[in-house]
């Protein structure tokens, strides 16, 4: 026994069970250490999903057209927590579609998806799972391009040319089907006021099919420069001074003159072709002597506008006996009045007592007014359909004026269903200066076949 105890051999084995008890004990006690703080050593398993992650397609970019492909998908990772954070955060994966095989033939196929870079510890499910796409021959086609805009924006008496496009063609690209479809290739010029002055600008330009659904291509350029050049018809007439009210006692008026003569209108052609001049109303009978007056001027109702708003008005008078201005006789018919726009008289030009006043007035009862211009299926009730109205002008000329001579109008081509003062359009004979007895009339507009 001792011999056996003192070999090199049984030293040995002893050594190496003692650091083999010694090798156990350890791990069992980090064991029990890991359990009584909670801790495991296999790993834990959980899942993760990762949204919106984009969707990559290898094709001949050059001569193929892919479509039908999501722009994202959602993509599950199950594996360790660890692993999955990691992966949730850094996103160094991908997801594609593979349809770069030269071989490949054109239509509808169904492809799946597929994912690269992703640890090889983690699984992945991808939802969708695969996807329907559409391989195509890519087309490169020029069209012309048609610029369009709002026409109801235009404003009344407004006109509009046609608009102009630069550049006036543009390429279009995408797939065969695709350019075949299309039909139109509009600009759209974006105008959110009403229209009343020239627009230059820029638009998108879009592709539409028959139905005017936006197709699916690129367009090169993919806006253009759009003007439209806006007008509006415009006349020059004569400022005619109008004297209204009664001079005072002691006080005659000579000449009326106006500064500057003319005016230009604006507005449709139509609403210009009835007027010849525009009035302008002086009144005397605060007049005491020569008076220098700005007044503005009255824009018509069918006018959109005028050049100038104000005009000097350059009133002469002269000094007479009170008896003497009375004992001039007074026809119920004809009045003598004052010549209009004529030049100051020489003073030492010797004046006739009986010398005829140059301007006579002729007034005429009960003139009929037509209403013009009123749309398809309405009709017109006029509160009263004649009205009087005063000519002034040389003696010689209204002799000769019947009433059959005057016009009187009231345009309705702008009116709806309601009431509404229209204003009186005059047709006079010309170098007639003229005065109603009403300036409108009460229009009733109604669909044909109702009662009022």
């Amino acid at each position: 026994m001792d011999k056996f105890t003192n070999s090199a051999w049984f030293m040995r084995i002893v050594a190496f069970a003692l650091a083999a008890l010694l090798f156990i004990s350890i791990n069992f006690e980090m064991e029990s250490d890991k359990k009584s703080l909670g801790l495991s050593t296999a790993p834990e398993i959980s899942t993760e999903t990762i949204e919106n992650v984009p969707v990559e397609v290898y094709y001949d970019r050059e001569n193929l057209v892919v479509s039908g492909v999501p722009e994202t998908v959602d993509v599950t990772l199950k594996g360790a927590k660890s692993l999955l954070i990691n992966a949730k955060n850094q996103r160094g994966f991908k997801v594609y579609v593979d349809l770069s095989d030269p071989e490949i033939s054109m239509g509808n196929r169904t492809v799946t998806f597929k994912i690269t870079d992703l640890n090889d510890k983690l699984v992945a499910t991808i939802d969708p799972e695969y996807a329907e796409v559409n391989v195509q021959e890519r087309v490169t086609k020029e069209f012309s391009v048609d610029a369009e805009y709002n026409t109801s924006l235009l404003e009344d008496g407004y006109t509009a040319g046609q608009p102009t496009v630069n550049p006036k063609t543009v390429k279009i690209t995408g797939a065969k089907d695709a350019i075949e479809q299309i039909s139109y290739v509009k600009a759209n010029l974006e105008i959110s006021k009403g229209l009343n002055e020239t627009v230059n600008g820029k638009a998108t330009v879009k592709a539409l099919d028959r139905d005017l659904n936006k197709l699916d291509v690129t367009i090169e350029p993919a806006s253009v420069a759009v003007s439209l050049e806006v007008s509006i018809p415009s006349k020059t007439v004569s400022i005619v001074p109008k004297q209204t009210g009664k001079a005072k006692d002691g006080v005659r008026i000579k000449s009326i003159s106006v500064d500057p003569k003319e005016v230009t209108l604006f507005g449709s052609e139509t609403s210009l072709e009835k007027i010849s001049e525009l009035k302008l109303p002086v009144n005397i009978s605060k007049i005491d002597g020569d008076t220098e007056l700005e007044l503005d001027l009255t824009k018509p109702g069918s006018v959109q506008k005028l050049s100038l708003g104000k005009a000097k008005v350059t009133i002469r008078t002269e000094k007479v006996d009170v008896d003497q201005k009375d004992a001039d006789p007074v026809d119920e018919e004809v009045v003598q009045e004052p010549a209009q726009d004529q030049e100051e008289e020489i003073e030492d030009k010797p004046v006739e007592e009986d010398e005829p006043t140059a301007i006579e007035s002729k007034t005429f009862n009960n003139v009929k007014i037509e209403p013009v211009g009123l749309q398809d299926g309405l009709d017109a009730e006029l509160e009263s359909d004649v009205t009087s109205i005063t000519l002034r002008g040389k003696a010689d000329d209204l002799k000769d004026i019947t009433k059959e001579d005057i016009n009187l109008t009231v345009d309705l081509s702008n009116l709806d269903e309601g009431t509404h003062d229209v204003e009186l359009a005059v047709n006079a004979p010309a170098g007639m200066d003229w005065e109603l007895g009403t300036k409108t009339v009460t229009v009733t507009i109604i669909a044909k076949g109702e009662e009022t």
